[in-house]
């Protein structure tokens, strides 16, 4: 049996005025979804457990089987672990995203989602002026990086309240800095990037060109390294391999024990390289049996409030990749299929929320029950909910057929 699934980040979503009260989902044209959906089932699952941030991290975790509320440390270390980073147990992992800060507001989450090689001059020089030496820098892909800190306090470290800058724009940023016993150390280094980026050559080109230049960088999403099961053993499959342009879902899927697979020209942005990442996983599968594919780009348009430019994603998602993988597998085939988002991000709110998100579920074994379309309201129609991503997991991935 082949599995895949397809994650399009952030895709749920309420009513927008602009999409004439529809939804980017509703609104696009999705004629392979729906296909998906009317030969398959349709349902509504919790990926974010009562209690916990809605974050990408939980989601997908959730998602992949494994339980976030047994298994979740924080962000930055499953990153981490795909940066090939392997902490200790006295060091602790912070995301570092290179920001944006405008008249004491935050004003970009991705420093205008800056190229992969200007963020490496960016971080290098950081990393030469920063004067502690239990701080090591590492530069991830645009504007998210690692920074460990290694310290007999990890545990107290862990309770200073930190926050994800996608969820505070437009805010004062005093409000959101780190506060508490030892916030001082990741302060300084905050305030340390400032000073570098500063009139740097990468920032004044930028601002130059009418783009968002990196002013700071802002430490968040901190933790220990995580213990997955690995997913191979959990599910008995041969080989299963993850793609996306996000270092998150890569982290956990190395923790998991599967393979990274690489696509040429993939983004994490709406320009990603679409048609590659269903290229890449049908040829994966060739040998192989499971493969993750999560698409960053409609949570992106989330984040930045465009229900178009979501729209138009959620419409190249449909053609691109799930089209092709359509053209190669049928209902018939020894193949199934899921498809959900991690969490919604509604373009109103520009930042992410709890609400269950509708998934298909589509292939050998699964029966059909009635759907005619994919959306928001249409999944809220159906009876099959599941409390949990682990649990929607592993439902798809057991031999009740």
């Amino acid at each position: 049996m082949k599995y895949i699934v397809i994650v399009p980040d952030g895709m749920w979503d309420e009513k927008c005025e602009e999409l004439g009260g529809l939804t980017p989902l509703e609104a696009a044209r999705t004629t392979n979804m729906d296909y998906l959906a009317q030969h398959g089932m349709t349902g509504r699952v919790q990926t974010i457990p009562q209690g916990m941030h809605p974050g990408s991290d939980i989601g997908n975790m959730s998602i992949f089987g494994y339980a976030p509320q047994k298994y979740h440390t924080g962000r930055a270390p499953i990153e981490a672990a795909n940066l090939g980073i392997d902490l200790a147990e006295d060091e602790l992992a912070f995301r570092m995203n290179l920001i944006t800060e405008l008249d004491g507001k935050l004003a970009d989450y991705s420093a205008g989602h800056i190229t992969d090689k200007e963020a490496v001059e960016l971080i290098d020089d950081l990393r030469k002026a920063c004067p502690w030496p239990d701080m090591t820098l590492y530069a991830g892909k645009s504007y998210r990086h690692i920074m460990v800190l290694k310290t007999p306090k990890a545990d107290e470290f862990l309770k200073i309240p930190t926050f994800a800058p996608h969820d505070i724009l437009g805010q004062p940023i005093a409000k959101f800095l780190p506060k508490g016993p030892h916030s001082e150390r990741l302060l300084a280094l905050m305030e340390k990037s400032e000073e570098v980026f500063k009139e740097h050559p990468v920032n004044n080109v930028r601002v130059d060109l009418g783009e968002n230049p990196a002013t700071m960088v802002w430490l968040w999403g901190q933790g220990k390294k995580p213990q997955l099961p690995p997913f191979k053993e959990k599910y008995g499959i041969k080989g299963g391999g993850v793609i996306s342009a996000v270092d998150l879902i890569h982290g956990i899927g190395k923790l998991a024990g599967l393979k990274s697979i690489e696509v040429p020209g993939i983004t994490g942005y709406y320009d990603t390289n679409y048609a590659g990442k269903a290229e890449e996983a049908l040829a994966f599968l060739k040998k192989n049996d499971f493969v993750y594919i999560h698409i960053e780009a409609p949570d992106e348009a989330g984040h930045n409030g465009d229900a178009r430019a979501k729209m138009d994603c959620i419409e190249k998602i449909d053609q691109e990749i799930v089209g092709r993988i359509l053209n190669t597998y049928g209902e018939h085939d020894n193949v199934r299929i899921l498809l959900l988002p991690d969490h919604p991000t509604p373009v109103h709110r520009r930042t992410h929320t709890s609400d269950p998100v509708g998934f298909i579920l589509f292939g050998k074994g699964i029966s059909h029950d009635g759907s005619q379309t994919y959306t928001e309201a249409s999944c809220a129609e159906k009876d099959l909910t599941f409390a949990s991503g682990a649990e929607l997991m592993d439902y798809f991935m057991s031999a009740y057929a």
